[in-house]
């Protein structure tokens, strides 16, 4: 049970209670740009809006935030994202190699794995979401923007 502190409060983390999908058309924005739209998938609210802002900055259009599986897989739906920016832990039951798996099998969507957890089973684990590339936490946005170029590139040769 949480302990509670002033009446009505939780010392529960903080959680959204909303999917933060940009299902305002940003999907056609992107198809209309040109520009490739990534979706963040990270269960640290704060990381999630400082990499947002860094991808912003850098041109991406981005699809929305999801701290869960199943909200990655919501946004994934409306916005079809060319690529998922995931994270391994994310808060729900599931992680963030069950998003990924379903994401490449529902939707063709491939992932950018940016997590401090990469060891050798996890990563075997992973293997069959395909993913674009592994950014080990703590990283720089220079780190990210480049994993994510280097995906777009990857699935510009193969498409």
């Amino acid at each position: 049970m949480f302990e509670t502190g002033r009446t009505g409060e939780s010392n529960q983390p903080f959680r959204p209670q909303l999917v933060f999908s940009r299902d305002d058309g940003i999907g056609a924005e992107a198809r209309i740009s040109g520009k490739p739209c990534i979706m963040i998938v990270e269960d640290d609210y704060l990381i999630a809006l400082d990499v947002e802002a860094s991808l912003s900055d850098a041109g991406f259009v981005l699809a929305g935030i999801a701290s869960t599986a199943e909200e990655a897989i919501i946004i994934a739906r409306s916005a079809q994202p060319a690529i998922a920016l995931m994270d391994i832990r994310l808060l729900g039951k599931r992680d963030g190699i069950d998003a990924a798996l379903e994401l490449y099998r529902d939707f063709g969507i491939r992932c950018i794995f940016a997590t401090a957890h990469a060891d050798r089973d996890v990563k075997l684990r992973a293997e069959a979401a395909r993913p674009l590339g592994w950014v080990q936490k703590p990283y720089s946005t220079a780190m990210l923007i480049e994993a994510i170029q280097n995906g777009l590139q990857e699935l510009d040769n193969k498409g």
